[in-house]
């Protein structure tokens, strides 16, 4: 029998090109994809099977693993940085109670889970330059604390049921095909729309805030790589620290002026978005990754940039 492939949150950022991911490569017949945002682009309604799913409804979720035999879900319906902070009580129902129905059902029916944790899962006291895969994690956001929970309850429901889980903690994350989402690091996003539009770009982070970022090819090849990999080389599992480049917004807007001599950045610095990313590490280790199961990324800032100024249209 084919396994067959669950994503959440497919209209999401990760979702949008996992979606495509995962249909080129498992078969478009074996993977489910379920999403809010309607519509969905047309890549993504054409890479699967397109259903409606909450999360945070156990018995809607449980009916699908069962229709289609699902084998492997792809946790990534969440709701994002800057937004939990609005709507903390939401952000608790889908990032934490969602998880734990997602975990529920994958130990009734062995099912694997991909989990994303983030940068965000670190706070003001986890050393801020190469960040050490296991260090202390005291978020100061209420969206840090739902991914170290996350974090915490993947390792438990493997210990305890079996479940095979596993999960990376993200950087900002760049990508033309889906819009920002309401995450800190969505500045790196809009910064290409204002350049390729001719537009002067407003960054809301300061001068100086260093951030790790990837390009989403490298995220999307992320994960495919961890969930593909030996089981028995995997000693972390779960939040592996994952980092690509790591810039500031000067660095980025000097890079895209390179292509674009005229585009022009101001500073109208947001104080929600610029306390959560100081609390976020400047670089993170991602030794253990690189030596667990091959991580290597391929794209650097140079190679990025040129990369999202070519897909993004006036």
């Amino acid at each position: 029998m084919a396994e067959k492939y669950l994503i959440t949150g497919a209209g999401g950022q990760i979702g949008s090109e996992l979606s495509i991911a995962l249909a080129a490569r498992y078969d478009s017949s074996n993977v489910i994809i379920a999403g809010h945002r309607k519509p969905l682009p047309p890549e993504i309604e054409n890479s699967g099977h397109v259903i409606t799913l909450d999360v945070c409804d156990p018995q809607a979720l449980e009916a699908i693993v069962e229709r289609y035999g699902i084998t492997t879900i792809y946790h990534l319906a969440g709701v994002l940085s800057v937004i939990a902070e609005s709507h903390p009580h939401k952000a608790w129902d889908i990032n934490v109670n969602g998880l734990r129905n997602i975990l529920e059902v994958s130990a009734k029916h062995g099912c694997a889970v991909f989990f994303p944790s983030s940068i965000g899962a670190f706070g003001p006291q986890t050393p801020p330059d190469n960040t050490p895969q296991e260090t202390i994690q005291r978020p100061s956001t209420i969206y840090g604390i739902t991914k170290v929970a996350g974090e915490l309850l993947c390792d438990y429901y493997h210990n305890r049921y079996g479940v095979d889980t596993r999960g990376l903690r993200f950087p900002g994350l760049i990508s033309y095909l889906a819009p920002p989402g309401g995450g800190t690091t969505d500045y790196a996003v809009e910064i290409f729309h204002d350049a390729v539009n001719g537009r002067e770009h407003k960054c809301f982070l300061a001068a100086g805030t260093f951030l790790d970022m990837m390009y989403m090819p490298d995220a999307i090849k992320a994960i495919i790589r961890l969930m593909e990999a030996d089981p028995s080389t995997l000693i972390h599992r779960n939040a592996y620290n994952i980092t690509a480049m790591s810039f500031d917004p000067e660095a980025i807007c000097a890079e895209i002026q390179k292509h674009i001599p005229l585009f022009t950045m101001s500073y109208n610095v947001d104080s929600e978005k610029q306390a959560i990313a100081d609390s976020w590490p400047n670089k993170m280790d991602d030794s253990a990754a690189r030596s667990e199961w091959g991580w290597n990324p391929h794209y650097d800032l140079p190679a990025m940039v040129v990369e999202m100024l070519k897909n993004i249209t006036p």
